[in-house]
């Protein structure tokens, strides 16, 4: 059962604040976390103003809700592999024999998986476009939204120290990270082309 969008804004909101209990790097996580803050504003103002419904409202909740997880631990220090060995007595990181920490990847997977859903009914029901147009047009924003985080990402490297600059950015030497990021959020669009997709006629275009 899908939870009611005020639901979904009370347990996203809830873990917010759980991510801000005694964090260990609070100008860092602040930093990190405008994005969040702008996202759930802009959640509200368009969610009764573009009718998105419970199920695309909460996918979005639940990408709002991981980033404010991982911006607490700066997106590479996410003791997910910890987590994992504490409650279920495996290692993550051990079983695909990861070297680096693959929380950021996530998140970006996770934008275009959650974002997608509601493009598409934005684009059906109040441009009045197709579902498949819709879908192209959404993965096409996914992949040039991506674009421009790794964009605005580069410009705050440039003004921050070495140390800071990698703190943020999250790179963990590796100088594919904003290529492999861009194309993870794709793929997470790309899913809802998978069989069930509904690719016929919009709903009328509401008056």
């Amino acid at each position: 059962m899908i939870p009611s969008k005020r639901l979904s804004t009370v347990i996203m909101l809830l873990i917010f604040a759980a991510t801000w209990i005694n964090p260990p790097w609070p100008m860092e996580q602040a930093l990190h976390s405008s994005l969040t803050v702008i996202g759930f504003a802009l959640l509200w103002k368009f969610s009764a103003r573009w009718g998105i419904s419970a199920r695309d409202f909460l996918l979005i909740a639940l990408f709002l809700s991981v980033h404010s997880i991982a911006a607490r631990w700066l997106y590479s220090n996410v003791p997910y592999d910890a987590w994992g060995r504490a409650l279920f007595h495996f290692s993550i990181d051990q079983r695909f024999g990861w070297t680096r920490n693959h929380a950021d990847r996530l998140v970006h997977f996770l934008y275009g998986l959650c974002l997608t859903p509601a493009a598409i009914h934005y684009l059906a029901t109040r441009r009045g476009l197709s579902r498949r147009l819709g879908f192209y047009i959404a993965i096409s924003a996914v992949m040039l939204t991506s674009l421009w985080y790794e964009w605005f990402e580069f410009a705050i490297a440039m003004t921050l120290s070495d140390n800071d600059a990698e703190a943020y950015n999250g790179q963990q030497g590796d100088i594919w990270d904003a290529h492999k990021d861009m194309l993870l959020a794709t793929v997470g669009s790309l899913l809802w082309a998978w069989p069930g997709f509904k690719t016929g006629a919009a709903p009328a275009r509401p008056g």
